[in-house]
Formats: C-alpha cells, sequence, structure tokens
C-alpha cells in the first residue's frame, strides 16, 4: 500500500512538473505570489476538475499564501496521482476516478465544511452548495459555461449570497480554452475512446458557442464533412457562413457518424434522434454535465449494452442497431482523454488566480451578482502570455491616443 502511495505520489509530480513548463503565465504569477503573499491566510475552497494544470494552480495558490482544499468538479476527471501528489504537498484533495455520487457530494460538503472564505467552481456544484449551507464567503469564481448560466439564475432569484467572478467569460478564457482548448481534447477523446478515422465522417456539433466552434474547427482540419445545429439565428448564420452545414438535429441525426453536444443545456440528443440514427452512429458530450445526452433515452431503447472498449459503451437497439456511447454521456476529454492542454489552461487559471486576489481586496464592497473579470486582469494575462511567447506588438502613440481621444478629426 505505501510502495503504491509513493508510486503515485512520483507519478503526479512528474506530470505536474511537466504541466508547470507549458504554464509560463502561472510561472509568473507563482513568482509574484511567492514573494508578495498577497493571499496571506485566506482560505480557498476549489471544485474544479483535479487535474496537471489544477495542480499548478493550487501550487501557485498556496504559494499566494492561501489555505486550498480541492475536490473534483466531476467523478470520471479526477487523475489519482495528482490527487497523491497534492495532497503530499499540504494540498488537500479530495476526490478519485469513478467515484460515486454519494462520494462525490461528500468531498464537496468537506469543502464546505472547511469554510473557505473564497469558492473557486467548476460547474456551480460548490457554490450552489455553499449557498444552501449559509456559508459565509467572500466571494466566488465560476470557470465555466454550464455554471455561469446556474449563477446567473441564483442572481435573478435573488439567491446569490455572495458577489461572483465569471471567470469563463474572460475573453483570454472562453476565445483560447473553449475554442482552442476543448476542440483540441475533444477529438483527443473520442480517438482515444474509438480509434476511428474522421476524415470522410459526418460530424455532428450540437451547438455553435466558443466550445462548438472549437470542435467544429479541427473535425474539419481533420478531414470530418461538419454539421452544425443550433436554436441561435445569428450562431447558425455564423455556422453557415464559416462554411459548415446547418441543420435541425432531427435531420442531422439521419446523416451523423458522430454526434458532439457542446450546448451546455439538456436533452441535446433524445429518443427521437437516436431512433433515426444510422448502425455504430457514435455519441458523445463535450458540455459540462451529463444532461445534454438523454442517456435514459438510450437505455430505454437499447436491448442490451456492453463496453466494447475503455470508456465505449456499445448500446444494442431492438431493430438491431448499435449506437455507440463514449464516457456514460460525461465529459469527452476529461473521461476517455486528459483533458486541455497545460498552454491553453495557463490563461485561464491566471485569471482563476488573479481574480482570487481581486476578491480578496474588493470583495466586501462588491454586490451579490455575478461579475466579468475586470479588465485590466484579462489584460494583463494577454500580455503575460504574448511575453512568454516572446512576441511583441505595437503601441499607441501620443499622436494616435490624442486622436482616438479626439472628435475634431474628420474628411
Amino acid at each position: 500500500m505505501g510502495s503504491n502511495k509513493s508510486s503515485l505520489i512520483a507519478s503526479g509530480r512528474n506530470r505536474v512538473e511537466w504541466a508547470s513548463t507549458r504554464m509560463p503565465v502561472l510561472g509568473i504569477i507563482r513568482r509574484q505570489f511567492s514573494a508578495l503573499k498577497p493571499l496571506r491566510g485566506a482560505k480557498l475552497g476549489g471544485c474544479l476538475h483535479l487535474t496537471t494544470e489544477t495542480a499548478v494552480l493550487a501550487i501557485t495558490l498556496k504559494a499566494g499564501g492561501a489555505e486550498v482544499c480541492m475536490c473534483a468538479s466531476n467523478p470520471l476527471s479526477t487523475q489519482d496521482d495528482v490527487v497523491a501528489y497534492l495532497n503530499s504537498q499540504g494540498i488537500r484533495a479530495m476526490g478519485f476516478r469513478g467515484e460515486s455520487a454519494k462520494n462525490y457530494y461528500k468531498a464537496i460538503a468537506d469543502t464546505i465544511a472547511f469554510r473557505p472564505k473564497l469558492v473557486m467552481d467548476d460547474g456551480g456544484d460548490l457554490t450552489n452548495a455553499a449557498i444552501s449551507a449559509g456559508l459565509d464567503a467572500m466571494g466566488g469564481m465560476e470557470e465555466t459555461t454550464t455554471g455561469i448560466f446556474r449563477l446567473k439564475a441564483l442572481e435573478k432569484a435573488g439567491r446569490l449570497t455572495f458577489p461572483v467572478i465569471g471567470v469563463n467569460d474572460a475573453d483570454t478564457k472562453h476565445m483560447f480554452d473553449n475554442r482552442y482548448g476543448t476542440g483540441q481534447s475533444t477529438i483527443d477523446g473520442i480517438l482515444r475512446a474509438t480509434n476511428i478515422m474522421l476524415a470522410g465522417k459526418n460530424f455532428v456539433v450540437g451547438g455553435y458557442g466558443w466550445v462548438g466552434r472549437g470542435i467544429a474547427m479541427r473535425a474539419r482540419g481533420m478531414g470530418a464533412r461538419v454539421i452544425v445545429t443550433e436554436i441561435d439565428p445569428v450562431k447558425a448564420l455564423e455556422a453557415y457562413m464559416d462554411g459548415f452545414d446547418v441543420k435541425t438535429m432531427d435531420e442531422a441525426a439521419k446523416a451523423g457518424d458522430i454526434f458532439v453536444t457542446a450546448t451546455g443545456n439538456c436533452d441535446i440528443i433524445t429518443e427521437r434522434h437516436i431512433k433515426k440514427m444510422k448502425d455504430l452512429a457514435i455519441v458523445a458530450n463535450s458540455g459540462h454535465f451529463n444532461v445534454e445526452i438523454n442517456v435514459k433515452d438510450l437505455e430505454k431503447l437499447a436491448a442490451k449494452k456492453r463496453e466494447i472498449r475503455a470508456q465505449l459503451y456499445e448500446y444494442t437497439m431492438k431493430d438491431g442497431r448499435r449506437i455507440l456511447l463514449i464516457a456514460q454521456g460525461r465529459l469527452v476529454n476529461l473521461s476517455a482523454a486528459e483533458g486541455h492542454p497545460s498552454e491553453v489552461m495557463d490563461m485561464s487559471f491566471a485569471n482563476q488566480a488573479l481574480s482570487a486576489v481581486y476578491l480578496l481586496k474588493n470583495g466586501k464592497s462588491m454586490a451579490n451578482r455575478v461579475y466579468d473579470v475586470p479588465r485590466v486582469i484579462d489584460q494583463n494575462v494577454a500580455k503575460l502570455k504574448l511575453e512568454s511567447l516572446k512576441i511583441s506588438i505595437d503601441k499607441l502613440s501620443e499622436r494616435q491616443k490624442r486622436y482616438l481621444s479626439s472628435y475634431e478629426s474628420g474628411t
């Protein structure tokens, strides 16, 4: 047992150190935090995917003086060696890959019992539980689109009891993490689970937000014929102008070889769509919660089910058709692969770290609502990323500044 634990810790250390080399912005922030200790004495409770990138963030927060307690934001995304390594570093981390719903919610309850002053969430489960438990928090941060939906609903209902910064809505988060990160990691998850060739396949993307854009872009890059489904007329038109076929899910269900949902909403694929799918259609979800594909409908329609490969479940319909579901309808990029590349999580988690400092300084004077990441933080993260890439950009001259701030000049 002891040997196995040591092995897990060693594995986690190696992988976290590797991720750290690809996260230079957090490295700069960690060095600043180590010197200034801007989070000194603050208790920070996080509910995030317990991956190598999250470990780099947790270590950065600790370097800033915070006492950190983390739980998993998805039962299938936890990397057990990372959890072991974090605990060896004095950062409490709770969760294990494949944990039950009971264990998942117990870890959230234990994180609340830690009595954090700052709540760092991915999906809204920790924030919702903290509010229900009457936690006296100074503020929170939210990492993902689904979580923002839930928090804004809480705000509208008058139930949000502390200010929350919507990290997901920072330009240096959604334009890069959601698009490039999820685009690549979703394809990675599908290929690891199936080992199929994408070239020539009809690839259906449910939703054309930043995540859907990224998935569609990457699928086309690998030779797939991409079909987009949407409810928003502007996004549907954008997808069409970007060169994708746009259909309703009812129409796409007949044509698709591979389906990926990316909306943040429930029932994107239901019984009526499954009934129209061809034999060996592959279905996956890249939204935060496992509600986008109605798995109960799939179970009801199936005569039998088996796990044919790791994280690939074959459902044989009563008419003989086989529908293949990846990772039980959970986040395909984290359940069947390792999640986003470290380089793109560098910016997302830099926003988290700097937003934590902002809330610690300003939370008491802020209203209980959802805020955007302060523009100065967003811009600073972009500047630091460019510096790490050794990219220089132009600056406005004094004359240009005067021109942009005046109204006198014309034709």
